[in-house]
């Protein structure tokens, strides 16, 4: 099928940023820019940075970009099943997956964010992705497994790290024999909670040696969220749905610089240097 390419500068490392926010206000998207050009001056790497609108207008990146970051989003990952937009995602995965394995260029690195690590890990058929007894909201501690543990996206990260979670739906009950065959691996799960008698959630998976995805937002920044925190509209949707201690908990994470900033310096770095290298290592070659 026929991808959009509109990437220019052959200098430049070419990223494609896939937005599944579906027309929604969101931070996710501003902080990803952020990050990538704040990557780009540390490194003096040029990138071109083109922006795919999936769900509302089925946009999708052809195979001519170096890198891919899927973003997350609002809405059910199930109730879009073989709706046109998802059908398309889902072949352009298939694409990129197919070009790594066969093509003699640089392979292509992906990084699935929320809504796209849920639908990702549909795809795969990992585990069961399923509605969340209760809404997680807040900034929380993300647990690393052993493969966590030797990954090079979480180089340099505490166990465990902090990140924002914003999600009703979630990924429990890993299918292993199904992980094994794909070669795929958990990387961390979420918070242990003895008290409630539900599974842990995975929160981080790399399904092969390209595609890595998380369920928490490693793109959420300090700043963005502490303005975000302090708008009225936003603290008294917070306060209402989950408590003025919930509220008052995230302010205070926020300040720390151990947590969410620690991740946001971490994972989308390591991931873009990872990406990075390989072309470089190509070019070399």
């Amino acid at each position: 099928m026929d991808f959009i390419n509109s990437a220019e500068s052959s200098s430049a490392i070419r990223i494609a940023l896939l937005d599944l926010y579906e027309g929604v206000p969101n931070e996710g998207m501003r902080c990803l820019h952020a990050l990538m050009q704040e990557w780009s001056v540390q490194h003096a790497l040029p990138i071109v940075v083109e922006v795919f609108e999936v769900r509302l207008q089925m946009q999708l990146p052809s195979l001519e970009f170096d890198v891919y970051i899927s973003s997350g989003g609002p809405g059910s990952p199930l109730s879009s099943e073989k709706e046109p937009w998802e059908q398309r995602y889902f072949e352009w995965l298939d694409a990129i997956e197919q070009y790594n394995r066969s093509a003699t260029g640089p392979a292509k690195h992906v990084l699935f964010i929320c809504h796209s690590f849920q639908l990702a890990c549909r795809y795969y058929g990992i585990g069961n992705v399923c509605k969340r007894k209760s809404t997680a909201f807040g900034i929380f501690p993300i647990h690393m497994l052993e493969h966590g543990l030797e990954e090079p996206i979480f180089a340099g990260l505490r166990d465990p790290f902090y990140s924002v979670d914003s999600r009703d739906y979630q990924v429990i009950e890993p299918d292993y024999p199904r992980i094994r065959a794909l070669g795929a691996t958990i990387l961390a799960i979420e918070k242990n909670r003895p008290h409630v008698p539900y599974e842990r959630a995975i929160m981080a998976v790399r399904f092969n040696q390209w595609f890595i995805g998380t369920q928490f937002h490693p793109e959420a920044d300090a700043i963005g969220m502490q303005m975000y925190l302090q708008r009225e509209d936003k603290k008294a949707t917070i306060i209402q749905n989950h408590g003025e201690a919930k509220w008052q908990s995230m302010v205070e994470h926020l300040q720390d610089t151990d947590k969410i900033l620690w991740t946001y310096h971490h994972v989308i770095p390591n991931f873009l240097n990872r990406a990075s290298e390989t072309l470089l290592e190509k070019a070399a070659s």
